[in-house]
Parts: structure tokens; sequence; C-alpha cells
């Protein structure tokens, strides 16, 4: 077993604990947040530890760290807590649902959390601080970029491309060939048919855009 410390104490936090703990190689010891989060020195009858005393209690040599923080500002807090953790020499660890299908080819980075039900066709890719969440067809050849989250029960077909930082709403359908461009924001149920435009939002069937943002603060 390989002992793991989680970054975050909320519902996701709670989520990767149960699915590290009860089905993968780690064994998850604590976790850790920013010392303006912290509201208590335990959770889930762990110790909880600022962020700041890292290196010192749970030093990388000894310790690896999943961050467990979900899609806010399109994904960009969670981009931020893993470039940190990297920086203080972390391997962070990945885990992939033994519920789920993978091709024996398929590429994943690290701090990438894929939940039951996901099919990841030949040749397809996903960048590292990515969250697959339950149910999703990844079609072959297609490429996840870095920050990315997939809702549940998403269909992206082969050939597509999901850029850095991406969010894909439940349910939504990306046909194939498809570039999903930099924080895009895919709206629940959407069919994606065209390439997209980085920092917009696109809803309905076939999707549109509804509004462009000037940042990941807007949508």
């Amino acid at each position: 077993m390989k002992d793991l410390v989680i970054f975050g104490t909320g519902e996701f936090a709670h989520l990767a604990y149960e699915y590290f703990k009860n089905d993968s190689e780690y064994n998850v010891v604590a976790f850790a947040v920013d010392s303006e989060y912290l509201i208590s020195d335990h959770f889930l009858d762990l110790p909880v530890i600022p962020s700041e005393n890292l290196l010192s209690t749970y030093p990388p040599k000894d310790f690896s760290i999943f961050v467990a923080i979900s899609s806010g500002r399109i994904n960009k807090s969670r981009e931020e807590a893993f470039k940190r953790v990297k920086a203080l020499g972390y391997n962070c660890a990945s885990y992939v649902s033994t519920r789920s299908f993978m091709w024996h080819n398929v590429s994943i980075g690290e701090n990438v959390f894929i939940f039951e039900g996901n099919t990841l066709q030949p040749f397809t890719e996903v960048g590292d601080n990515s969250i697959l969440w339950s149910g999703n067809h990844i079609g072959h050849r297609t490429k996840i970029g870095k920050n990315c989250f997939i809702s549940s029960h998403c269909v992206v077909s082969g050939f597509c491309v999901i850029s850095d930082n991406a969010y894909l709403g439940v349910n939504c359908t990306v046909i194939d060939g498809i570039l999903i461009a930099k924080q895009s924001f895919i709206g629940a149920g959407a069919l994606v048919t065209r390439n997209t435009v980085e920092n917009t939002i696109y809803v309905g069937s076939p999707a549109r855009p509804m509004k462009t943002s000037k940042s990941s603060e807007d949508v």
C-alpha cells in the first residue's frame, strides 16, 4: 500500500477517500487544506493539516497527494492547487475505477480521477489533473487536455481534442473530429457539431454560443 494525502475536505474529497480506500493500492492517511479553510483538525477520523505544513508532516519522499478540488472557476482552483503541490515535489496519484473500461494503450497523466462506468477506447489520452465522472464514452484517438472536467454520461466521439480547462456538462455529445477550445463550457445535453471558441458557453442541440467570457471567473 502507498500512503496518500488528499488535498481538500469537500464532497469530492470525501468521494475520493471512499474510492481510494476501497478500490486502489493507496492508503489514505490524512487530509490537507489551506489554513484559511481549516475548520477542524479531523475529517473522516483522519487528521487535517494546514497545507503550509505538508512538507514537514508528510514529505514527498514518503507520501503522494491527490488534489480533490472539483470544477470551480472552470477548473482553475484545482489547477492552481495541483501546480502548488507539484512545485513542492510531490507525486500526484491518479485513480481509475476497476469498474471502468480502458484499452491497454490509453494514456493518463497525474492527478486524474476516472469514476466507474467510463469507456476509454484505443489511443485515447487524458491529461494531468482531469476528472471523468461516471458513465462517459471517450472515442478512439481523442485527446483530453489538462485540468478538464467531464460530467456524467457524456459521449465524446473519435478524433476529438478537448483542450485544457474545458468543462463538459451532463449528457452532452461531441461528434467526431471536434476541437473543444480552452475553457469552453459545454452545457448539459448540448450537441456539439462544430469547433468551439475559447472562454465561451455553449448550450442547445445543435450547440450555440450563449456567452463569451472575459475570464474564467465569469463562467
